[in-house]
């Protein structure tokens, strides 16, 4: 992305990426600007932000794809300046209706319109950062952490001593949910790419499948749980994998389609379970405060700790959203905003 452009004359301005339409290609959308800082209500917080992080869902805001997204997103173009959800930073400011929250605290959680230096969210979706985590590494937690969390808890209700297979293991919300269900005390089968077996296996898989040389369904081994972030096959080989009472939760798994996306592989999941024994669907993760906290636990007493494959400046927004949709990032990309 070129050199900041200015299109406010305010006194309080602020670095940020912005797209004035959508785009499947980020270096033909997303640019960098001087904008207006957010102004705050009374129930809300202002963080100056020293970290962000890209994700799928980045992708798909910033694409408008699969359609479905725009009901949220907008219709026609982006109702946001830009698609970012994670944050890592400062408290700038707060509403004066905003209890448990000071200036100067570092916190971690969601915004909208993150991929900038400033941005304004609620006090239920942050929470105080781990202090042995970096900014960096704080800011690849919340989405693909609070995802994770959720999935391998309590859609999945892992237990211990349980046969858990995790499709996309070696990606964002994947390297979170193997080092969850091996803390809950799951046998973890996980599947992932050949390059990047080693590193799903250092964080507590059992046993590592590349998808490219075996057909990880296709075995005598039935699962209590599949968690399937990255796969795409159908529901009769997922139900063939499960035990009679197994549970599925569908996370990923997309496609190109314009309109569904692969999400119609969701949908028949969930109107198909109430049919048979098994537990199948999926869900939208929800983004709140006691997540974070639950998150902030596991990784203070070194359960949970954020993958990094590499960290980009802000202005290289486009080059992180590039090399994640190249398929060879292990983990997460988070982007550090330079202090003022």
């Amino acid at each position: 992305m070129s050199e900041p452009i200015s299109i406010t004359g305010g006194t309080q301005t602020m670095v940020a990426v912005i797209q004035g339409h959508y785009g499947a290609e980020p270096e033909a959308v997303l640019r960098t600007a001087r904008l207006a800082r957010p102004t705050i209500g009374s129930g809300e917080v202002l963080v100056r932000v020293r970290a962000s992080s890209v994700d799928r869902g980045t992708w798909h805001m910033m694409a408008g794809l699969p359609y479905a997204v725009r009901a949220v997103s907008g219709l026609r173009r982006p109702k946001l300046p830009n698609p970012g959800r994670n944050i890592a930073g400062v408290v700038e400011a707060v509403g004066s209706d905003v209890a448990g929250f000071a200036p100067g605290e570092e916190v971690y959680g969601t915004a909208v319109a993150a991929f900038a230096e400033y941005a304004a969210t609620r006090p239920d979706r942050i929470a105080t950062k781990p202090a042995g985590l970096t900014f960096e590494e704080a800011a690849t937690v919340p989405v693909s952490a609070l995802t994770a969390l959720q999935a391998v808890r309590d859609r999945s209700k892992v237990q211990d001593g349980q046969q858990v297979l995790i499709t996309g293991a070696a990606g964002g919300v994947g390297t979170f949910a193997v080092q969850l269900a091996h803390a809950f005390g799951a046998q973890v089968t996980a599947v992932a790419s050949a390059p990047k077996l080693d590193a799903v296996r250092a964080l507590g898989a059992d046993r590592v499948i590349d998808y490219a040389r075996e057909d990880f369904l296709a075995g005598p081994q039935r699962y209590d749980a599949i968690i399937d972030i990255a796969g795409n096959r159908g529901l009769r080989d997922l139900r063939r994998a499960l035990t009679p009472r197994g549970r599925l939760v569908i996370t990923g798994g997309e496609t190109d389609g314009s309109w569904l996306g692969g999400t119609d592989r969701q949908l028949r999941a969930q109107m198909l379970s109430p049919f048979v024994g098994q537990h199948l669907g999926t869900f939208i993760a929800s983004e709140h405060a006691d997540g974070l906290r639950d998150l902030t636990a596991l990784i203070d007493t070194g359960v949970l700790r954020p993958v990094v494959d590499r960290v980009h400046p802000l202005a290289e927004t486009a080059t992180a959203i590039r090399h994640l949709l190249d398929g060879r990032v292990t983990g997460k990309l988070a982007l550090a905003v330079p202090a003022e």
